[in-house]
């Protein structure tokens, strides 16, 4: 059933989910999950409250019937769930779905490959914030092994999941300085950078404006060395701002919501592992599905409820954040819903 010209009070279409398959993460980083907050003793969400595969297509299907021609599976860290597998599958199963990715850590992501690929999976992105050895274990709370990351990042290549995404958040006087050393370790290989601004997400990174590094520093930066030349958007919505450096046939990306927003163009809706649903990263409420989801309600019904939801959203933070506008002091935080 497609139902197109689903849009918000911004005329902004419905068309990629974020599904958070799981809240758990195997890494403490400080601006996501702090080692001190979630340690040993937090309650995450429980498993029996989960989504299940069926209950994630059932939802899937009822997205694409809105517009909805992409999916991402993100977490906390997506391959901690066992069934991972079996919802890529479900989901490549359903008619018009044009891509599915998966944002991963990479830690786990070797020995993963050979079922995401039999699972159908398209794409995938790897967040890494270092490849300073010291830099990447205080940016993953300890718990990471860069070496590990490195290896699953080259054995997805491998496996012929080219060319991989990584995503750098980059945090000032903590590893601005590695960027023209991202380039150079990567040149070469197919490879996309995508340099992320340090965003205001969640309530416990204790975000400063004057810990950011704007896209155009990261840019001047690189142009120093090399010529980056801009490149047009793959699609309406896009959120990087492609380049391409031209020497090194190396393309890179810069996601900018601090300093160039494109809430204008946000066409992404997410939802966690327990069937909540957000139409903004900065959101400070969901809306639960579960009750819908897991009940014999018609699909029509789900259908319809998504859409007027879809139809009531408003959301654009990152343009008024700078406005004296009073947000709410709460927000989700990035893990339950994704990033």
């Amino acid at each position: 059933m497609q139902r197109e010209g689903v849009t918000d009070q911004l005329k902004r279409p419905i068309r990629d989910l974020r599904i958070s398959v799981i809240d758990r993460c195997n890494f403490r980083c400080p601006y996501c999950m702090p080692e001190e907050i979630y340690g040993d003793q937090f309650e995450f969400i429980k498993k029996d409250q989960w989504l299940t595969p069926d209950q994630i297509l059932k939802l899937g299907r009822a997205f694409n019937s809105l517009g909805v021609r992409k999916f991402r599976i993100t977490g906390g860290e997506p391959l901690l769930r066992k069934d991972v597998f079996e919802i890529i599958q479900k989901l490549k199963s359903i008619d018009g779905i044009e891509d599915i990715a998966l944002t991963t850590n990479g830690m786990y992501l070797s020995r993963s490959l050979d079922k995401l690929k039999l699972s159908g999976l398209d794409r995938i992105t790897v967040s890494l914030d270092s490849i300073n050895e010291d830099t990447f274990k205080y940016m993953s709370g300890g718990k990471g092994d860069l070496t590990k990351v490195l290896e699953g990042v080259y054995d997805a290549i491998d496996h012929g999941f080219a060319p991989i995404k990584l995503n750098v958040v980059i945090k000032k006087n903590i590893n601005d300085m590695e960027v023209l050393n991202f380039i150079d370790c990567f040149k070469g290989a197919p490879v996309i950078l995508r340099f992320i601004e340090y965003m205001d997400v969640g309530n416990l990174n204790q975000w400063n404006h004057s810990e950011v590094v704007t896209s155009k520093i990261i840019l001047d930066t690189i142009n120093k060395e090399w010529q980056a030349k801009p490149l047009e958007s793959n699609y309406v919505g896009e959120v990087a701002s492609r380049y391409l450096i031209e020497d090194i046939n190396m393309e890179i990306g810069f996601i900018s919501s601090i300093s160039n927003p494109f809430c204008g163009d946000c066409h992404r809706a997410r939802i966690t592992a327990d069937g909540k649903f957000y139409t903004c990263l900065f959101a400070n409420r969901g809306h639960n599905l579960a009750g819908l989801i897991k009940s014999d309600v018609d699909e029509k019904e789900l259908i319809n409820h998504i859409s007027s939801l879809w139809k009531a959203r408003n959301d654009r933070y990152s343009e008024t954040r700078d406005i004296k506008i009073k947000f709410p002091t709460e927000k989700v935080e990035m893990f339950h819903m994704g990033g």
